[in-house]
């Protein structure tokens, strides 16, 4: 029997047009396995174009982290829609796996803290704008790399939890603006906000910036964990008005990040920026954030506070698994020191220059839970802070297409029809949630442990077996230096002791 016309004529295009891809494929140079295997060859492309949502939704344990676990995304998206996070049957982490880790129960637990209380000041002898800070906020990410309707929903649900929002080196948007919730203004080395024509620090823009009651702490960022030592390009077609207008740049031009400040180039001259930023701020906190590189030149920087005597009223330590819109593979994974040794190395240095109490620390790499922040802060930070979490909060699913401008849920991305996805009110809501919620949650775990503040929080709360038949705390597995100790002439302590004595104050050179 004869087809209708109508599916005759259905029929005869698609076999017209599979006829041309295959003739075009066995002609065509590029591809060896479509020249053999003509339209057939296309399904590889397909299977491989979705098979990260197949590892991600059918393939994948819930306890891989690449780079985070189900199980730590089920987490945040269930405190942030304020649902239960409790889980029936037990624990399906292996409990006996070399590297796990908890915290140790008290036969005398208390009534659980008050997360509201759970803050830290920030702010030296020089600063006369201190800053009580939450000890969990929302790490730098930029607007330009998150979309206006994420920065919104950030800014609102930091308003609403009374926390820190950090705006990223792109300086601050209308966006961090709209709801008035607290910023900590990073200042990269594109100074952003505060440049001249010619990208070199501008002090009068920096000084009416900085006066803007909204900000609350400056922070420099010498490198971020994702990509540390590596400087970055805004291509000038993704160069908005709007981005043009935030950054202080041209509309069109390629904006270039250098690698390196040019304000500075010595730790000494470090030291001397530090000073005149707290000047033009009018006193407020001053820090600075960093990938720990080589040990020495993070101890220069330290003995440049001495010789000075100016101090950063906080550091900001950055791990080498942080996160980032898009970054090369190698400095991804092999560039940069882990969070966890970054924080103890920097703790550690602060303690032995005799400086740790006149300055706080804040830790950023993989937070996500009550847990996490326990452990950082038994390793020595005094507050964390969390980027991909609160994205997570905010909806994202883990697409990594950060780097495409095609994020399917509006919150990486300056497309303005997908960010329609991102309904601020819900999210804004949602991200105060998990805030809320991962503070009630920490509360509760310190108060298992006998503790009511999160300062009171020691390595020897934490431990980590080390094999199937042998666990340790953390006050045993790591190395912890005593006040002072580096300023003696007889310390011995193998990598610190050779690191400080390579360390200059007027060079980030070794030493001779």
């Amino acid at each position: 029997m004869a087809l209708p016309s109508v599916w005759a004529v259905a029929v005869f295009l698609v076999s017209g047009a599979l006829v041309g891809v295959g003739i075009h494929d066995l002609s065509q140079p590029l591809h060896s396995v479509r020249r053999n295997y003509p339209i057939l060859g296309h399904f590889r492309w397909f299977f491989e174009e979705i098979r990260p949502e197949i590892r991600q939704y059918l393939m994948e344990d819930d306890q891989v982290k690449v780079p985070f676990s189900r199980a730590q995304r089920s987490l945040v998206y269930a405190r942030a829609k304020n649902d239960s996070s409790e889980r029936a049957f037990g624990t399906l982490t292996d409990v006996y796996l070399n590297g796990y880790e908890f915290i140790s129960h008290s036969v005398r637990p208390v009534a659980a803290g008050d997360p509201a209380g759970f803050r830290v000041p920030i702010g030296g002898a020089d600063c006369t704008q201190p800053y009580s800070g939450s000890i969990f906020n929302i790490s730098a990410m930029s607007f330009g790399s998150l979309s206006a309707n994420a920065i919104l929903a950030l800014n609102k649900g930091a308003k609403m939890g009374g926390f820190a929002h950090d705006t990223g080196e792109g300086s601050i948007s209308p966006y961090h603006r709209e709801h008035g919730g607290d910023l900590i203004w990073e200042i990269g080395s594109g100074y952003f906000g505060c440049r001249t024509e010619d990208g070199q620090f501008d002090p009068v823009r920096f000084a009416e910036q900085a006066a803007s009651p909204q900000v609350k702490m400056i922070e420099i960022k010498l490198s971020q964990g994702a990509k540390p030592g590596h400087g970055g390009i805004l291509p000038g077609s993704k160069v908005s008005a709007e981005i043009a207008l935030t950054r202080g740049i041209r509309q069109g031009e390629d904006c270039v990040s250098p690698a390196f400040h040019p304000a500075f180039s010595t730790p000494l001259e470090m030291m001397a920026f530090i000073g005149q930023l707290r000047m033009l701020s009018n006193g407020k906190p001053i820090g600075f954030k960093l990938c720990v590189g080589q040990p020495w030149e993070f101890m220069g920087i330290v003995k440049a506070m001495r010789i000075t005597g100016i101090l950063p009223d906080y550091i900001v330590v950055d791990g080498a698994e942080g996160g980032t819109g898009a970054a090369p593979l190698e400095f991804a994974d092999h560039l940069g020191m882990p969070m966890r040794e970054s924080l103890l190395f920097v703790h550690n240095t602060l303690v032995g220059a005799g400086l740790r109490d006149q300055i706080r620390v804040g830790a950023a790499g993989k937070i996500v839970s009550a847990f996490d922040i326990a452990a950082a802060l038994a390793l020595g930070a005094d507050w964390t802070n969390a980027g991909r979490g609160f994205m997570f909060a905010l909806g994202c699913i883990q697409s990594l297409t950060c780097n495409t401008n095609l994020c399917p849920v509006g919150v990486a991305t300056q497309d303005p029809l997908r960010q329609r996805a991102l309904v601020v009110p819900d999210k804004a809501e949602r991200v105060y949630n998990f805030h809320r919620n991962t503070l009630r949650a920490l509360s509760e775990m310190l108060a298992a442990a006998g503790l009511v503040h999160p300062s009171e929080v020691g390595p020897h709360h934490l431990v980590r077996r080390v094999s199937l038949t042998e666990i340790r705390m953390f006050s045993q597995l790591h190395m912890y230096l005593s006040d002072g100790e580096l300023l003696t002439s007889d310390h011995n302590r193998d990598f610190y002791s050779s690191a400080w004595k390579l360390a200059r104050a007027d060079s980030f050179a070794l030493a001779a």
